[in-house]
């Protein structure tokens, strides 16, 4: 505030108080308080108060970041759950199309059996050979042809005959080197008279091998010698 001495030659009165004034009096407070307890308590409620303030703020601020974490994680939450329901959705159309892939080749497995069965022993007949029947016999199935859902094996019974046990024994071997026939047995060999001959009369089994490619073209049989003949 301006103060305006209107009358001259006399001095203006303090407004206030100095601050020599003010140093006096606090300089003098320790000895007007004749009990300190009461100032101890109000400093250690201001201290209180601060660090409760203090605690409060960085209580907040922790607050807000824990918000802001926990809507992240909600967010990955909700992105992995509709990836997990994506990824059942996809595991149950493979396991669809894996079972009719199953059911297709379980109905066309022995669509083209006979076929390789036919070409194969005809390729391996030498000459001097002949075969009087050809049955399908029930096979025994292993555990992993049970286990599966694949046709049941298929055995073969092979009767013929022979002029000779030459010929007999390269039919079962180019029986045995067929990529479509495996475990060739014999069952039976007798000597009879056919047409007033005596020939070699034989039982041969065997068992059907599926794949699923055709084979390399096997070898053409090697024309009889002369001592086979």
């Amino acid at each position: 505030m301006i103060t305006i001495n209107l009358k001259p030659g006399s001095k203006r009165a303090a407004s206030g108080p100095s601050l020599a004034g003010g140093l006096s009096a606090i300089k003098g407070l320790p000895s007007k308080v004749k009990d300190p307890w009461p100032m101890a308590a109000v400093v250690v409620a201001l201290l209180t108060a601060g660090a409760l303030a203090w605690i409060g703020i960085g209580s907040s601020s922790r607050i807000s970041t824990l918000d802001e974490q926990l809507a992240t994680a909600r967010a990955e939450n909700r992105r992995f759950k509709q990836f997990r329901i994506e990824k059942r959705r996809a595991e149950a159309a493979k396991d669809s199309v894996v079972a009719q892939i199953a059911t297709v080749r379980s109905v066309d497995g022995d669509r083209y059996t006979w076929p390789h069965v036919l070409d194969e022993v005809t390729r391996a007949v030498p000459p001097y050979v002949w075969l009087v029947e050809m049955a399908n016999i029930p096979g025994t199935p292993s555990a992993a042809d049970t286990a599966s859902i694949e046709p049941p094996p298929v055995a073969l019974q092979l009767v013929g005959r022979a002029m000779d046990i030459q010929n007999f024994t390269r039919f079962m071997r180019q029986l045995e080197d067929s990529e479509w026939l495996k475990d060739v047995t014999v069952i039976t060999t007798q000597t009879v008279i056919d047409r007033g001959r005596a020939v070699t009369a034989f039982t041969l089994r065997a068992q059907y091998v599926r794949r699923n490619a055709e084979p390399a073209q096997p070898a053409a049989p090697a024309a009889p010698s002369a001592g086979e003949r």
